[in-house]
Formats: structure tokens, C-alpha cells, sequence
């Protein structure tokens, strides 16, 4: 069976999809919503990476809150930031953060985390994995982010993901 659907979610959400741009149930459409939603996942499949293990549930939902919690915090900062941007223009600056985690996984949500907190952008993950460049939109000390960033965001994907 899971030949024949290695994703069951991604081909019930494609054959929707289908039916829904196309506006109809025909006959028709639905062979054809039927082939897309069966033939896409499984030829996709190779490209899909391995899941991941994860160790600890609750270290994530807490990751998750503390994420939540720094979008809101720090978009009220980067709007503050802007706003009084003539008086005191913001120091934007890059920082190189050296890290301890290289699984392939958990960088992808070290990269999602980096993402969607405003402020922060990944610019570069070095070749061997051991550094990353940031750019931080306003920034007084630059030890103490890189500290507050593995902290809050490295140290509990380390202990997430293997």
C-alpha cells in the first residue's frame, strides 16, 4: 500500500486541489485528479527526505512557544526600529554564529526559526556546516545575541533531533 501511496495526505490535498482549480467533477477530471494525485507522490518519493526521530515532544512544543513568543516580541522591535529610523538609525550588521548542530533536519528548522523571526535573515550556512551568517536588523552586542541565539534555538534542537 504504501507503494502505491507513499503520502496519502499529499495525494487526498492533490486530487482536491485538481477538482477545486478546475471547477468540476466530471468524469474526466476526476480520472484525471485521480492520476495526478497517485502518480506525483510516488515519483516524487525519491526526492523526499528521511524523516526525522524526534526525542522529545514536549521540548518541542516549548520550542514552538518560545518561537511564537520572539515573532511577536521581536516584530514589535523591527516596527519601533523603523519607525524611529531617523533619529536612530538601526545598526544592521551580519554575525557569524558557530554551531554545534549538523544534522540535516534540524538546520532545515533552524533555517524555518531564522525565517519567520523579523529581524533575522540566514544569509550563509558554511560548506562543512560549523558556521552561519546572519544578518540581525539592529544589533548593541554581538556576543550576547549569538549566546541568546544558540540558547533559545540551537540547544533545544540539539536535544530535539539527533
Amino acid at each position: 500500500m504504501r507503494r502505491l501511496l507513499p503520502a496519502p495526505l499529499l495525494s487526498f490535498g492533490l486530487f482536491v486541489g485538481w477538482l477545486i482549480v478546475n471547477g468540476s467533477t466530471s468524469p474526466g477530471h476526476l480520472l484525471l485528479a485521480a492520476t495526478v494525485a497517485l502518480a506525483m507522490p510516488a515519483l516524487m518519493s525519491p526526492l523526499r527526505p528521511a524523516t526525522g526521530p524526534v526525542r522529545h515532544p514536549l521540548r518541542l512544543a516549548r520550542l514552538l512557544v518560545t518561537v511564537f513568543g520572539d515573532v511577536i516580541v521581536s516584530g514589535v522591535e523591527v516596527s519601533f526600529g523603523a519607525l524611529r529610523a531617523r533619529r536612530r538609525p538601526p545598526r544592521g550588521t551580519f554575525v557569524v554564529v558557530p554551531l554545534d548542530l549538523h544534522h540535516a533536519h534540524a538546520l532545515a528548522a533552524l533555517a524555518m526559526i531564522t525565517a519567520v523571526i523579523p529581524g533575522t535573515v540566514w544569509t550563509e550556512l558554511a560548506p562543512d556546516r560549523r558556521t552561519l551568517l546572519l544578518h540581525v536588523f539592529d544589533l548593541d552586542d554581538e556576543t550576547a545575541f549569538v549566546e541568546r541565539f544558540k540558547r533559545r534555538y540551537e540547544r533545544p534542537l540539539l536535544e530535539i533531533l539527533p
